[in-house]
């Protein structure tokens, strides 16, 4: 943002203390170059505050809120107190998730030998369509197809799938496959029935792991796996591919499987 930007009154800011006085502190504001808000001792915490020493040092950072904007008077007042514990940490956790992914974004433009223009402009397509750039990348982590399948092509997305899955722990990761089963006799539809229940049963009993199969047509039939890391997605996979190899040995009929 440049110097010439101002919060909004009532936005959350990740400030750093620049110097502590008796009455208060001024606080240097991240994301507003230039820009300085003060926190009046009554501010600071909840209750009443003796020595403002005890809550803040120079150089910590902290949460505030913006309390008031005074532009013509070049004054922003900020409040700690008035944000909650709950905030401050979603607050501070958004603003490292930022940093981590322009971090990441820096690395894969090092590689793929792009300069800052087309950084900004890949960075800026994946906000609009993800919400965020660490939102984006999070996807990444989840699902190696989430570049691909927002509309996005060119061999930078494996450089930046790759540093995603490297850098992001994600909330879970999803990985696809495919089998093509084809049974000549007439147990066809049946066989072919319990191969796939029996690849979903693999996934049963186990925690926060979820294996579906979808018809895409015959002889295609698409499977889904969501689990907490990719190691055990795929040995989920791995595990489903047996079980189907099995029900499929006892009839007459082909089976490839494939990861998508």
């Amino acid at each position: 943002m440049s110097s010439n930007e101002w919060p909004e009154e009532g936005e959350l800011l990740i400030c750093t203390v620049r110097s502590v006085k008796e009455n208060g502190a001024y606080l240097n504001l991240e994301g507003y170059e230039g820009r300085t808000g003060f926190v009046f001792i009554g501010e600071v915490a909840s209750g009443w505050v003796k020595n403002i020493g005890t809550h803040l040092r120079e150089g910590q950072r902290v949460v505030a809120k913006a309390i008031q904007v005074k532009r013509d008077k070049e004054r922003i007042e900020l409040s700690i107190k008035s944000v909650s514990e709950e905030r401050r940490r979603d607050t501070l956790q958004a603003w490292k998730n930022r940093k981590r992914a322009r971090q990441i974004m820096r690395v894969a433009a090092e590689r793929v030998g792009w300069d800052e223009n087309r950084t900004n402009e890949v960075c800026d397509e994946m906000r609009e369509i993800f919400g965020t750039l660490y939102g984006a990348l999070e996807e990444c982590a989840m699902s190696e197809t989430a570049l691909s399948e927002s509309g996005f092509t060119g061999d930078w997305m494996t450089v930046v799938t790759e540093l995603a899955v490297e850098n992001i722990v994600p909330p879970y990761v999803e990985i696809r496959g495919e089998f093509d089963l084809q049974v000549w006799g007439p147990e066809g539809v049946t066989a072919i029935k319990e191969g796939l229940l029996a690849a979903e049963a693999c996934a049963e009993g186990l925690e926060e792991v979820s294996l579906t199969c979808h018809y895409d047509g015959a002889p295609h039939y698409r499977v889904d796996i969501r689990a907490p890391d990719y190691q055990a997605a795929e040995s989920v996979w791995e595990a489903a591919q047996e079980a189907v190899s099995r029900r499929m040995s006892s009839v007459e009929g082909s089976i490839s499987a494939e990861r998508l």
